[in-house]
């Protein structure tokens, strides 16, 4: 029998089993199935059935002087096929950009001015602000209500940080969170670090995660005119209000080169890449677990720092809901006070939030462990 795997290599089983968490009434979506990958091919000493997805994954119109590559890609044991345009997009984009910036640095003494690294904090804060509160906690789980303004606001501070359209990320989050550490999860943490920070944008979506993003309600998604205007318009938005605008603010306000701003630009997108990122992969492996200890997401504050208020994930996915996405409200939680300023002049309203004794309960029942 083929080696079962949990990292991003080995070959690939899957069981389907059906979910074992109590979702109640505290999570937004209850999965109908959940599909499980398991690190072993026995369980109580049962042989589970090899599935092959590989050959699924290859997409139907796929160039014919790939073919050769699938097969190498196969026998190396991916579980579906590289998406080598993002894999030599993401890497050179990483590589090439810290290169440039030392080349500047040691080479010609270039450095940008306070004045710079401040802006691009900002610029990276505002883009931030609209992934968390945004495409986050008010388009993926609807925790709060907006008025027409505030939605636009939303969607512009969006594209600031350059992400994919609102309904892709919204309807891969939601998937997440229905099928989370399951094979049909998109960035599944049971695959090591590495697929579930960034890994997973480099190969084909598994099949079973193409399943579930299919099935997924995205009706208010789809009927909401500001994410279908965005949509419709995604580079518009996206290149000059992630890129062009800001290199072009600095050149005129700090008299700095276009080569320094360039590169500040490109490196404050990569460090907001990354910061996002990080939830899905340090926030599900290294932290603890005061709130459920049956789920692998955990309390993790560095990555609150980066991610706008996105570390405390063990309380977010007991409580998707909540619009905090944390039992306390302000503590490196930046995201939390925005909702909440615009919930003071009325523009954010109907603000859900888990009682005091709903999480008691649920602490008592699955709570604390040290990882």
């Amino acid at each position: 029998m083929t080696e079962c795997y949990c990292k991003m290599v080995p070959a690939v089983t899957v069981t389907k089993v059906l979910s074992k968490q109590n979702y109640n009434d505290y999570n937004l979506i209850e999965p109908e199935e959940k599909y499980d990958l398991r690190d072993n091919c026995t369980s109580n000493g049962v042989a589970h059935k090899v599935v092959d997805y590989f050959d699924e994954a290859i997409p139907k119109n796929d160039p014919k002087f790939l073919a050769p590559i699938r097969r190498w890609e196969k026998r190396m044991g991916f579980v579906t096929p590289l998406r080598w345009i993002n894999l030599i997009t993401i890497s050179l984009f990483h590589i090439l950009t810290v290169v440039h910036i030392l080349y500047l640095g040691l080479r010609y003494g270039m450095s940008p001015t306070w004045q710079h690294i401040l802006f691009e904090m900002l610029v990276g804060t505002i883009g931030g602000i609209g992934v968390t509160a945004g495409a986050h906690r008010y388009w993926t789980h609807r925790s709060f209500k907006a008025t027409l303004p505030l939605e636009i606001i939303l969607m512009i501070m969006f594209s600031i940080s350059g992400q994919n359209n609102i309904f892709n990320w919204v309807r891969d989050h939601r998937v997440h969170h229905k099928m989370s550490e399951t094979t049909a999860d998109p960035h599944d943490a049971r695959r090591g670090f590495f697929f579930s920070h960034v890994g997973w944008l480099m190969m084909k979506k598994h099949p079973l995660v193409v399943k579930e993003g299919n099935k997924m309600d995205m009706s208010d998604i789809l009927n909401n005119p500001v994410v279908q205007f965005h949509t419709k318009y995604f580079y518009f938005f996206k290149i000059p209000l992630c890129f062009l605008i800001p290199i072009v603010m600095k050149v005129i306000l700090f008299n700095e080169p276009w080569s320094v701003c360039v590169l500040g630009t490109f490196l404050r997108y990569l460090v907001a890449l990354n910061s996002t990122w990080a939830v899905n992969s340090f926030a599900h492996l290294w932290g603890n677990k005061p709130y459920d200890t049956t789920i692998m997401p955990v309390e993790n504050w560095k990555v609150s720092i980066f991610a706008m208020g996105e570390g405390w994930h063990n309380y977010h996915h007991t409580f998707p809901w909540d619009y905090k996405a944390a039992e306390l409200a302000y503590f490196i939680n930046i995201s939390t006070a925005f909702i909440d300023l615009f919930a003071s002049i009325g523009w954010a309203y109907d603000l859900k939030k888990a009682s005091p004794s709903l999480i008691e309960a649920v602490v008592k029942k699955k709570g604390y462990k040290k990882c």
